[in-house]
């Protein structure tokens, strides 16, 4: 039997067996809320119970062939070539016992507003808005926009939109896990349509992320009498009604200031019922920043302003370059990345999140 060391595990095997027998009853059965919240902490400790039986086979093979390796030559072949192997195991195991973002599987809300730049900022910002759509195409997610206020050139000034993965990810393989480094100013440099100079211009467009709440999530508790609910009516470019029912909401929580706005939803309940997900998803991604904030562990991220001192990445059209400016990750493959092939980019925040994490 492997040694003691690693007691974390062996709770999170515990756990994760008894998970498994709740799974199996009628009660979980019968009650998809309870097994996508137990299906959730299964997936996370999927990875642990992973590395650490992989870690005790290692080791209690390790141990067998050492006994035997007096008597035969090839037990001791077989022992030297286990404990080269048992080093890389246990740091699997060091590795997946780090405590993880407890919203790594979440789903995901995103919002992408246009910001200096004018026109030019809104059609980055429609850019923007296809290249995580591409991307969630390509990891198997599915998009739902619920709100879009678009301009005349086919830009888009403001876009909020759901990203959610299929069943119960890994928590690596979460939306949010890899959609939480794309928080901040993202800024770009081309030339406009509208340019007929031909000068390179720089613009931004901010990305603000947060992991998706869940209905029944009792970790955030709305009060109605908290609520301020105003109805209008769905407006499409150039701010033109788009029909004739008040159907529209706008949700404000008064507590926070926190101002919801859904629209494209086919009734006026449908929309209010959104609008309330996203202000509990706003919500407790606050919570979870204070969280995080008091524990001095805060990742800055988010968007505080769409100023350009702000920015995380930089998109350079004429050199066809893309720059991450907080892992001075570079590559000359734009044209690639704008059609959602990110995933090197974000693999470079989320090796440099790690190693921080390791360090620490």
């Amino acid at each position: 039997m492997a040694d003691e060391q690693f007691a974390a595990a062996q709770t999170a095997l515990k756990e994760y067996r008894d998970i498994e027998q709740q799974m199996g009853t009628a009660e979980v059965a019968v009650n998809p809320d309870a097994m996508r919240k137990l299906g959730r902490r299964h997936a996370e400790l999927g990875i642990i119970v992973s590395a650490y039986e992989r870690y005790q086979q290692i080791h209690d093979d390790l141990e067998a062939a050492k006994e035997m390796a007096g008597e035969d030559a090839e037990f001791a072949d077989e022992a030297q070539r286990l404990e080269a192997e048992l080093p890389e195991a246990q740091e699997k195991l060091r590795s997946a016992l780090i405590p993880r973002d407890p919203d790594d599987a979440r789903d995901t809300i995103m919002q992408i507003k246009a910001g200096t730049g004018g026109d030019e900022a809104a059609l980055f910002a429609g850019d923007l808005l296809r290249m995580y759509t591409r991307y969630a195409e390509k990891r198997g997610w599915s998009t739902t926009i619920q709100s879009e206020n678009s301009t005349e050139l086919g830009g888009v000034k403001d876009v909020q939109m759901a990203i959610r993965a299929r069943g119960n990810p890994a928590p690596a393989d979460g939306v949010w896990a890899s959609l939480k480094y794309e928080g901040g100013v993202h800024r770009v440099q081309r030339i406009p349509v509208t340019e007929s100079q031909g000068r390179i211009q720089t613009s931004a467009a901010g990305v603000i992320v947060f992991p998706e709440a869940d209905d029944d999530d009792d970790e955030i508790e709305i009060d109605p009498k908290d609520l301020k609910i105003d109805i209008f009516m769905s407006s499409g470019p150039g701010g033109q009604s788009v029909n004739t029912t008040y159907s529209a909401v706008r949700m404000t929580h008064v507590p926070t200031g926190i101002v919801v706005s859904m629209q494209d939803e086919k009734s006026q309940i449908q929309n209010r019922a959104a609008a309330l997900r996203v202000l509990k998803s706003r919500l407790l991604a606050m919570k979870h920043e204070q969280e995080a904030a008091e524990a001095a562990d805060m990742r800055h991220s988010q968007v505080r302003s769409l100023d350009r001192s702000e920015r995380i990445r930089t998109y350079n059209f004429p050199e066809n370059r893309i720059v991450d400016h907080r892992t001075n990750y570079k590559a000359y493959n734009l044209d690639q990345v704008l059609d959602g092939d990110i995933q090197a980019v974000i693999d470079s925040d989320i090796q440099a999140d790690e190693a921080t994490r390791l360090a620490s």
